[in-house]
């Protein structure tokens, strides 16, 4: 019962996506570093233009932290706080002033109430919990010729899924307001434009490729029950 869950055919479904996931993984890394170089004309920092769209936004009250490690920078909606990486908050890059925009642009969703974030949120536990225990359901279910513990697997692995699918319009539109924040705010001048939204695309391009795997990965796991059921 072991054998097929490492050695079958199925594992072909992935290659595309887990190439995928390499391609986008370099392209964030590689254009994040390229525009870490490139000095924003106005010279702010990240720390200073996301402080300033959060108070032009109501949001005096939303704390700006340090995080550890690079390309760290997120927004946490249950303690509202936004932290960012070193190089984001102290640099005046466009790399930094464009991420520090994006993480702007996920707190303005939950101050908004935007619904997508808050449906992300709420099946955030079920999701962290699924992506994790699925398999010890889906590897025990295979080796006890059990199959109603392959398809719990298979459903909780399916809200790990849907969290990806939920986080897609979540990214995107944070980045959709990053870029009207920075034009509406005159932090990039027109030239630089471009070059902010290239930073926010290859980001948005690790969000794409997770989902290519988890959807992949879904596939193949109905098709190894499926076959199993024959």
């Amino acid at each position: 019962m072991f054998f097929p869950m490492y050695f079958d055919p199925t594992y072909i479904i992935l290659i595309p996506a887990i190439i995928f996931t390499m391609y986008a993984q370099s392209k964030v890394k590689s254009t994040f570093q390229r525009y870490l170089q490139i000095r924003a004309q106005k010279g702010y920092t990240g720390f200073e233009v996301a402080r300033a769209l959060l108070d032009r936004n109501g949001l005096r009250d939303v704390p700006i932290e340090l995080s550890q490690g690079s390309l760290s920078d997120h927004y946490d909606p249950r303690n509202r706080v936004l932290r960012l990486s070193r190089e984001v908050y102290q640099g005046n890059s466009i790399a930094s002033v464009s991420v520090a925009a994006h993480e702007v642009g996920h707190a303005i969703q939950h101050a908004h109430g935007y619904v997508p974030l808050s449906l992300r949120n709420a099946i955030f536990p079920v999701a962290s919990f699924g992506s994790s225990a699925a398999w010890i359901f889906i590897f025990a279910g295979f080796i006890l010729a059990l199959n109603p513990l392959i398809d719990l697997g298979i459903y909780l692995f399916g809200a790990a899924v849907l969290f990806q699918a939920v986080t897609l319009p979540v990214e995107f539109n944070a980045s959709s307001r990053a870029m009207d924040l920075l034009d509406a705010n005159g932090f990039v001048v027109r030239e630089e434009y471009n070059s902010a939204r290239r930073v926010l695309n290859a980001a948005a391009l690790t969000y794409v490729a997770a989902m290519a795997v988890a959807v992949s990965q879904l596939i193949r796991l109905i098709i190894l029950r499926n076959n199993r059921r024959r």
